[in-house]
């Protein structure tokens, strides 16, 4: 038995968790005294998660090891930009919280000139040596502080997690700060998949608990440098195993041995949700992310945007814009949606003040209903 073996198994998909739940729990282990959680939904429907208190541990010695790839150490205080954080609750948790691991919280569900005024004043008092949160949650913080002229003491590191960072967002958040982000991948279903170490060449797949394929659409083996599907076996959680679990992302393996010199193998990058991915009226498909990248660093006056594909040849296009933009942009815009899908593709654009997260707090840029 190896794990090459694993491929002779079928692929676990959400629906079927979602479906089974109960079923996929363990014999021997009582569902009581099992930790719950549950996912973020993003995609629009959450699982139900058990595992042992065990298990939740070591998930968190993982990513403490890897927060600390930032420069950071444990006990130092974190700043932390989340949608609905979980604040300590009465004057024990208060005090536990101030004393073992100080943080303080930017709610990305309510961003505005007042909420980042007083985050940037706690910020100062508590002078946190970690900034943590969403990637386009960081960005917006960073688009703040630029916008306002607010500065704060440099962080030692920057973590992004729980969505893609964009190359021109990650530029943006570094010049701001000036510090480099260190970028992290995982989902609530196995905790952390992969993440940057200080070199930033490339993100280190957390072997140690996961077994991790990069699968092409007929279920062969993905190649160093070629999108594929991320297949994950969970090698922590025996409550509720999860073995050859469809995370829905996208990633791109690596051949390369990073020089930090710690041997974990490589992922070049997450290519996006498969949800994420547009369809073109031929069948291909588009990464939303990136089609979002191109045109952001191409036509001047948008801020923000995020597209919503109703059906192959419908797209909403929803337009966070400043005074750049103009009727001509505007042309300009959905002539160059057109050569990337077809002409038979008709885009609305809808012109609105702010694109709104999830109830995670997570945003979402590229959804395909199709």
């Amino acid at each position: 038995m190896s794990v090459d073996d694993l491929a002779k198994l079928p692929i676990l998909t959400k629906a079927e968790v979602r479906l089974n739940t109960e079923k996929m729990l363990s014999r021997g282990f009582d569902k009581a005294l099992l930790l719950n959680a549950k996912t973020g939904g993003s995609t629009g429907k959450s699982l139900d998660l058990y595992f042992t208190e065990e298990c939740s541990e070591l998930r968190n010695a993982c990513a403490r090891r890897h927060d600390c790839w930032t420069g950071w150490r444990p006990g130092e205080p974190i700043a932390a930009c989340w949608g609905n954080p979980k604040l300590p609750k009465g004057i024990k948790e208060k005090i536990k919280s101030s004393l073992l691991q100080p943080y303080i919280f930017l709610d990305t569900m309510h961003v505005d000139e007042t909420s980042v005024a007083v985050f940037m004043k706690k910020w100062r008092k508590v002078k946190p040596t970690l900034l943590y949160g969403h990637a386009h949650s960081l960005y917006l913080l960073a688009q703040s502080l630029k916008q306002y002229g607010l500065c704060v003491p440099k962080p030692k590191g920057i973590l992004s997690t729980s969505m893609m960072l964009i190359p021109s967002e990650r530029k943006l958040i570094e010049d701001v700060f000036g510090v480099n982000v260190t970028d992290r991948y995982g989902c609530e279903e196995v905790s952390l998949i992969a993440s940057e170490c200080e070199l930033h060449k490339g993100m280190h797949l957390n072997i140690e608990h996961l077994v991790i394929e990069f699968l092409r659409e007929d279920g062969t083996a993905a190649g160093p440098g070629e999108p594929g599907k991320i297949v994950v076996t969970d090698l922590m959680n025996k409550a509720m195993p999860f073995i050859r679990y469809q995370v829905e992302d996208v990633g791109v393996p690596s051949d390369r041995a990073c020089q930090c010199g710690r041997g974990l193998p490589l992922m070049e990058h997450v290519t996006g949700r498969v949800a994420d991915f547009l369809v073109k009226p031929d069948g291909s498909r588009v990464a939303g992310i990136s089609l979002i990248e191109n045109t952001l660093t191409r036509f001047d006056g948008i801020i923000q945007m995020q597209i919503v594909q109703e059906a192959v040849d419908r797209i909403d296009l929803n337009l966070v814009l400043n005074d750049d933009f103009s009727d001509e942009t505007a042309s300009a815009l959905t002539s160059y949606l057109s050569t990337v899908f077809s002409r038979q593709v008709k885009f609305r654009l809808n012109y609105v003040e702010q694109i709104c997260p999830e109830k995670s707090g997570k945003y979402r840029f590229s959804i395909c209903r199709v």
